[in-house]
């Protein structure tokens, strides 16, 4: 598993109690991304949270802490508190293609909560996959899953085409003179 951490000082966006590290970033499919939030003295104990959504205030709430430094988990997300340093931190693992989003750090307060918008991207992954030759005219697919009986196919071919393009996920395919064997390029 990848673990990216972010951490572009100075700070970029925010309020004046609450600011994001960095109000953008990405992590590769299946890897991690971590996120810090920084706070002012004063908020140390409120409770603070990572929720998704385009409008912070309708948003999803993923995680949030209890007002302590212990860590709080949700499904692959996960968010700690360090109240001496004032910045929680959110980390987000097994990324997949639905994470790519507008996120938000929060601090939940009596009135309207304190948020700052993160945007979160999922990198482009290419992956080969080799076959032999005489294989060329077969269909070729994409499913990005172990379990074949219940994996969601991305992108297919007839088996003639060069190229073949299908939402945000293509395949395309050549040979390799070398190694006599034929590859399957998938990109987003």
């Amino acid at each position: 598993m990848w673990l990216l951490l972010i951490l572009f000082l100075p700070v970029v966006r925010g309020s004046p109690a609450l600011m994001a590290v960095s109000d953008a970033v990405s992590g590769p499919v299946r890897g991690s991304l971590t996120v810090q939030c920084l706070y002012e003295p004063g908020w140390e104990t409120y409770n603070k949270w990572w929720c998704q959504g385009a409008e912070w205030k309708s948003c999803r709430i993923l995680v949030q802490t209890d007002g302590s430094e212990r860590e709080a988990r949700g499904d692959r997300v996960s968010i700690k508190d360090n109240q001496k340093l004032r910045v929680f931190t959110v980390t987000m693992e097994e990324l997949r293609w639905n994470n790519a989003d507008t996120y938000w750090c929060g601090i939940e307060r009596s009135g309207p909560d304190l948020g700052v918008k993160v945007k979160v991207t999922i990198d482009p992954v290419t992956e080969q996959c080799h076959y032999s030759p005489g294989w060329e005219t077969f269909m070729k697919s994409w499913c990005p899953d172990a379990d074949l009986d219940t994996c969601t196919i991305f992108v297919e071919t007839t088996g003639s085409e060069f190229k073949h393009t299908s939402s945000s996920f293509s395949i395309h395919h050549g040979g390799t003179q070398a190694s006599g064997s034929r590859h399957i390029l998938v990109w987003d």
